[in-house]
């Protein structure tokens, strides 16, 4: 592969296909009341391990970290026993997309990923996963996890965001190298951080509805990997259409 394909379609694997034509068991399960899902099968293994290929030989040298410890503060400005508050923390390696002009954006362009990630199909697999009519225009980001990168708990929502205040979607593709042996999202159902999930998965599909209280484990390489071991993320984060009472009003 030397650049992804112009439609997500082309990477879809049987089931995927059904997903995106609305058969598969799991279309709108978020709309149905579920806040993740998750599926190892939706896009074609062959082509899932060419664009890992191709990540690898061409995004690296555009990557920026994202490192967010712990601050101290967290814990020398404590003042009474027992009320920590553990702000979001972070470390993994991003492509900035935002500007048009950030060598991020430019790469992403070069090998067809930008238009992979604005593709119908893509908004088309958000829509059928989750359940609810979605915007076109979206955001994108690229993720690059190496090893014992993570993401804390965190809830990714936006009170002072009018359209995404409510509620949005995000959908993840992602593409793990052999080197890494395991890395999990964890995140809230019924009050408690108690759901698990493996996302160490070469070529699989996770589908949000966020606002939700969710953390990304740090990613364990196999021993002796560590210096090998990826896990790039390629994501689309979209809101909903607005209804149209609220269409009429604007």
């Amino acid at each position: 592969m030397k650049r992804f394909p112009a439609e997500l379609e082309g990477m879809l694997s049987p089931r995927g296909r059904k997903v995106l034509a609305g058969t598969d068991r799991a279309c709108g399960v978020l709309a149905a009341g579920l806040r993740f899902v998750g599926a190892a099968d939706l896009l074609d293994a062959g082509q899932s391990r060419a664009a890992l290929a191709l990540l690898g030989r061409t995004m690296p040298d555009v990557l920026t970290a994202m490192d967010v410890p712990i601050p101290p503060s967290a814990m020398t400005g404590m003042k009474r026993n027992y009320s920590e508050r553990l702000p979001k923390t972070v470390r993994v390696r991003t492509a900035e997309m935002a500007s048009a002009r950030s060598r991020g954006s430019i790469r992403a362009g070069e090998i067809g990923l930008t238009a992979m990630l604005r593709s119908d199909s893509f908004h088309a697999l958000a829509e059928a996963l989750s359940g609810y009519r979605l915007r076109q225009k979206r955001g994108t980001q690229v993720l690059c996890y190496h090893a014992n990168d993570y993401s804390g708990p965190h809830n990714d929502h936006h009170p002072e965001e009018p359209d995404a205040r409510a509620g949005y979607v995000d959908l993840h593709l992602t593409f793990c190298n052999e080197a890494v042996e395991h890395q999990w999202i964890v995140y809230e159902h019924g009050g408690h951080l108690g759901q698990v999930q493996s996302i160490a998965t070469l070529g699989g599909v996770s589908c949000y509805r966020l606002p939700l209280w969710h953390y990304t484990t740090p990613l364990a390489a196999k021993p002796g990997r560590a210096q090998d071991a990826r896990r790039w993320v390629l994501l689309g984060t979209f809101l909903d259409q607005p209804s149209v009472a609220e269409g009429t009003a604007q």
